[in-house]
C-alpha cells in the first residue's frame, strides 16, 4: 500500500522536523487514519534512524577544514597572486566555512528532530480521546498498567501535594520507539512525561514552538517532560519528579 501522493512531501518534512507543532499534529492525525502513509512514515523514520547512527554520520575532521580554508586556488597569498578577485575570495571562503559549519552541526539535528516530535506528540495528546489510556490519579494503578506493554518500569511518583496531580498514562511512539507517557496536571495545563529506555543520554531544558521541554537521564532510562507552562516551572516539576522517583 502506497502513501497518498499529496502527502509524501509532508511525511518527509515531518521526519526531518521541518513542520511546526500544529502542522505536525495534523500530519500525524492523518497518519493515524491512513495505513499507506503510516507505512511510508515508518520507512522514512527507519532510514533517518540508520543515518543518525554512530559510525554512519560523519563530521568534517579539523584537518579537512584547515586544508580547505588554506586552499591555494581560493587565495594563494604565498605566490603573491589571487586566482579569484580579491573582493570575491573572502566571500567564497566564507561560504565554504558556512558549509563546513553546517556539516559539523548536522548531528544536532537528530536532537532537534526528537524535540519536535515530543512537542508534536504532546499537542496530539491534547486532542479529545488521545491523552490517556489509563485514566486514574492512583500511581499504584498506572505503574503496573505498563507491565507487558513495554519492557521497562517507568517511575510514577505522586506529586499532587506539590501541585502536580497525576492524571493517568498511555503508550506513545516517537521515531519508531515505543515509550511510556505519564500525564500530570498543573492547574489547567497538562504535563506529559515521556519515558523510554536506551539511546544517547539527554539533558537540559528549552522552549520549542512555545512549549517547554525538559530532558534528563537516569541509568538507562531517558525522560522528557513537555508542557505549555513556563520553562522555570517545568524545571521545578523535573526536580520534584526526580526527587520523588529516587
Amino acid at each position: 500500500m502506497s502513501a497518498c501522493a499529496d502527502n509524501e512531501l509532508m511525511l518527509g518534512a515531518l521526519v526531518d522536523g521541518e513542520l511546526d507543532a500544529l502542522n505536525a499534529a495534523i500530519a500525524e492525525a492523518h497518519v493515524l487514519r491512513c495505513e499507506g502513509c503510516r507505512q511510508e512514515l515508518e520507512r522514512l523514520e527507519a532510514v533517518h534512524g540508520i543515518l543518525g547512527m554512530r559510525g554512519v554520520r560523519h563530521v568534517a575532521p579539523d584537518a579537512l577544514v584547515e586544508r580547505i580554508a588554506a586552499h591555494p586556488e581560493l587565495n594563494d597569498r604565498r605566490a603573491g597572486r589571487h586566482l579569484l578577485p580579491g573582493w570575491l575570495a573572502p566571500g567564497v571562503a566564507g561560504a565554504l566555512a558556512a558549509s563546513l559549519a553546517l556539516v559539523t552541526l548536522m548531528p544536532l539535528s537528530a536532537g532537534n528532530l526528537v524535540d519536535g516530535q515530543l512537542v508534536s506528540s504532546h499537542v496530539r495528546s491534547l486532542q479529545p480521546g488521545h491523552l490517556i489510556d489509563i485514566p486514574t490519579s492512583n500511581r499504584h494503578v498506572v505503574k503496573p498498567w505498563f507491565n507487558g506493554r513495554i519492557d521497562f518500569a517507568p517511575p510514577v511518583p505522586e506529586l499532587a501535594d506539590l501541585g502536580f496531580p497525576l492524571a493517568g498514562g498511555r503508550l506513545d511512539s516517537i521515531n519508531g520507539k515505543t515509550m511510556a507517557a505519564i500525564v500530570y496536571h498543573r492547574r489547567l495545563h497538562t504535563v506529559n512525561v515521556f519515558v523510554w529506555r536506551g539511546g544517547e543520554e539527554v539533558s537540559g531544558s528549552e522552549t520549542s514552538d512555545g512549549f517547554a521541554v525538559a530532558k534528563w537521564s537516569d541509568g538507562d532510562l531517558r525522560f522528557a517532560a513537555v508542557s505549555d507552562i513556563p520553562e522555570p516551572e517545568l524545571r521545578q516539576f523535573e526536580a520534584l519528579y526526580r526527587q520523588r522517583s529516587a
